[in-house]
């Protein structure tokens, strides 16, 4: 990313005076409360253009899908942070959303970068198969993973990909990424030696990046799918508090491997 050399500081998303708050160029409370949902707001605020039907039940699928999957290692540090600090709910969602990295979450934006690299090639003329396999195998040889395959849990392809596939054809945008997301799940015997499935988080950009969603932001739907996912957990964990056993458990399989000082554990 690169650090802009500005002088003064520039937005197009909002302003404001004494009577008015304006967003991408229109009245927020005279034109879109009430007017328009959050998802279209997101991608209003995002691009700066309303989202047609499509673009927008493409992405409201993608956030319904993504919001919560179980005692995930964001959720945990989440609900533990709450745990030791219950008068900061803000502290312990930021604690759950500071894990959204290239394994958890952040994988979506990684592989809709590698799903345009494709694009470009076969946009150049190269047949799709010939593109994603030239693609993956640099990948490989730089020592990138192929990412959004593969999942501990779900062997076969994850089933909220073939979900988010049908809303995408629903929604009628354009399956060009969802073509490439298949190719390379075909590819991946060839390339890794092993059939990894298609998991949501190679769905995603499948489908967002057909819907017209820019790659850059592609990390943010995660992130912002997970913040009410996150906060969901946090509610439970008002009233069914399980941060303290968690961490217990964790105490409880630990090993410790490293060196000890003399006479350590003589007096128990």
């Amino acid at each position: 990313m690169k650090i802009g050399k500005a002088t003064v500081p520039r937005t197009a998303i909002s302003t404001s005076d004494a009577h008015t708050i304006v967003i991408r160029g229109q009245d927020l409370s005279k034109d879109l409360i009430g007017k328009i949902s959050f998802v279209d707001h997101f991608f209003f605020l995002l691009t700066g253009k309303h989202p047609t039907s499509g673009q927008s039940e493409v992405l409201n699928a993608t956030l319904v899908a993504i919001a919560d999957h179980g005692l995930v290692p964001s959720v945990q540090a989440a609900r533990m942070t709450f745990a030791a600090a219950p008068d900061a709910l803000q502290g312990a969602v930021a604690a759950g959303i500071l894990g959204c990295g290239s394994v958890i979450l952040g994988a979506s934006e990684t592989a809709g970068r590698l799903y345009g690299e494709i694009d470009a090639l076969a946009r150049a003329g190269k047949p799709l198969g010939t593109a994603a396999l030239e693609v993956m195998k640099a990948w490989r040889a730089a020592g990138r993973s192929i990412p959004g395959y593969g999942h501990p849990l779900h062997k076969e392809r994850d089933a909220r990909v073939d979900a988010l596939f049908a809303v995408a054809r629903s929604a009628r945008t354009d399956q060009r990424f969802v073509e490439i997301a298949v190719a390379v799940e075909a590819l991946m015997p060839d390339v890794l030696g092993k059939p990894l499935k298609l998991n949501v988080s190679g769905a995603i950009p499948a489908v967002l990046l057909g819907a017209g969603f820019p790659v850059e932001a592609l990390r943010g739907v995660p992130i912002l799918a997970r913040t009410a996912g996150l906060i969901a957990q946090l509610y439970e964990e008002i009233r069914q508090p399980i941060g303290f056993a968690l961490s217990y458990q964790a105490t409880r399989e630990m090993q410790y491997d490293g060196a000890l000082p003399a006479g350590f554990g003589a007096h128990e």
